[in-house]
């Protein structure tokens, strides 16, 4: 006799959602044509974007000119229609875009430096890819130096130029390693910070002068996208310590003389339009150097670009410090940490996550705002642009010329804007609502 049963013994598999509950079918309809003022506006927006679409494929790419000798190449008359982008413009000039006036001779040592940075940077920037414990210390104390190296070539140091200028830096390098190790047998940080520091800074001198024994080329010789890479990853890699050291200035109330220079430099800096800037670099600091020393135009930008961005980077970083809690520097001082460690080991990296938009936000700015250069002489990347459109073998290609800048430059800020979305993910903790 079979066994009758009202109640379901057994639980039934869940069955799976309704197709128009889930996935891009769903999306739409609930975000796109829920509404009759949605469905107008997907239309009008879809109808748009296609037009758009259409329009720049067609100039971009079917009816573009890819070879090209000279503007009559890409004249309407010598076709027969309307003709788009000019892309043999950049095809001819691209090597004056990338590299400037640079030695054509000498390519190879940008892109070197280029290939070096770019590996010597993903073992920092992504934690699966392993190295980071020498890469680190690589790109901090060596590859600053190698790079100056390979664009550059030898710098004349005057004061290894005599047999006692060589041997008193010799003595002094001696002596530096010898109050180093002292220092650290002692556990004397400060030195043997001090000791390390003298002998590193000679032995670059020393490196610098040597220059693996490389041609000079100069920096007015530098230009096009190379000179924008070197001014923006310098001002970038100088600004955020620098922002940073000003930034715990400034909250020094008891220091109140370095508090009120920080603040002052700070605010002096967020006062004046960046070219003012630039110009005083140009024409105010030889005034305050010594009678015979001199800096290029380059080096002036490099510092008026790191100083100007380092004072708007420490009003972001004291915009995380003012956002960490009370809490986290009573529990650092609860466990006997003196100030150098707490703000290390437990304030600033919280700080730093919480404003890791506002930093690369103000990486982007300082990017972009290397076109400023040009107004002291510096023919960066859109300034070499200008110049090549001005030349009686390419006159009326302006159009072509700036999309491809504005593309480069898109490119690069957009992957600044993603890599700041992947430290957030990676980073989140909780602070994100």
């Amino acid at each position: 006799m079979t066994e009758i049963a009202y109640v379901k013994t057994e639980m039934h598999p869940d069955l799976p959602p309704p197709s128009s509950e889930v996935g891009i079918v769903h999306w739409v309809r609930v975000n796109l044509f829920n509404t009759w003022y949605n469905v107008v506006g997907t239309v009008f927006s879809a109808a748009l974007i296609l037009y758009m679409g259409w329009f720049i494929l067609d100039w971009a790419v079917l009816t573009a000119v890819w070879n090209a000798e000279s503007f009559q190449d890409c004249l309407e008359r010598y076709t027969g229609h309307p003709v788009g982008a000019c892309w043999g413009f950049i095809d001819a000039r691209f090597n004056q875009f990338m590299y400037g006036p640079y030695e054509s001779t000498s390519y190879w040592r940008p892109n070197l430096v280029g290939i070096l940075l770019f590996f010597g940077l993903l073992p920092i920037m992504f934690d699966k890819i392993p190295g980071r414990k020498i890469a680190g210390p690589l790109m901090l104390f060596t590859f600053p130096w190698v790079a100056t190296a390979l664009l550059h070539g030898p710098i004349e140091m005057t004061t290894l130029q005599s047999t006692a200028g060589v041997i008193l830096t010799l003595v002094l390098a001696a002596g530096g390693v010898a109050l180093g190790f002292w220092g650290r047998k002692n556990h004397n940080p400060g030195q043997s910070l001090l000791g390390f520091g003298a002998a590193y800074c000679i032995a670059v001198m020393y490196f610098l002068s040597w220059g693996f024994g490389l041609d000079v080329v100069s920096t007015d010789r530098f230009g096009g996208f190379m000179l924008t890479l070197v001014l923006s990853t310098v001002a970038i890699g100088v600004s955020l310590p620098l922002g940073i050291v000003l930034a715990l200035g400034r909250r020094a109330n008891n220091m109140p003389l370095i508090q009120m220079l920080c603040i002052g430099f700070i605010e002096l800096i967020r006062a004046v339009p960046l070219i003012t800037v630039l110009f005083m670099a140009q024409f105010m600091l030889p005034l305050f150097l010594p009678e015979g020393m001199d800096f290029d135009n380059l080096v002036r930008a490099l510092v008026g670009l790191s100083l100007f961005s380092s004072a708007y980077m420490a009003e972001v970083v004291r915009g995380g410090l003012q956002a960490i809690p009370k809490g986290q520097f009573e529990a650092a001082d609860a466990l006997g940490l003196n100030y150098s460690m707490s703000m290390r080991l437990i304030v600033l990296p919280q700080a730093l996550k919480i404003v890791i938009p506002n930093i690369v936000s103000t990486f982007i700015g300082l990017f972009k705002d290397t076109t400023l250069v040009s107004i002291i002489g510096l023919a960066d990347l859109l300034l070499t642009m200008k110049q090549s459109v001005t030349s009686s073998q390419w006159l009326g290609m302006e159009h072509t010329g700036y999309m491809f800048v504005g593309t480069v430059y898109l490119v690069f800020c957009f992957g600044m804007s993603r890599y700041s979305i992947y430290l957030e993910r990676k980073l989140h903790t909780g602070h994100k609502r």
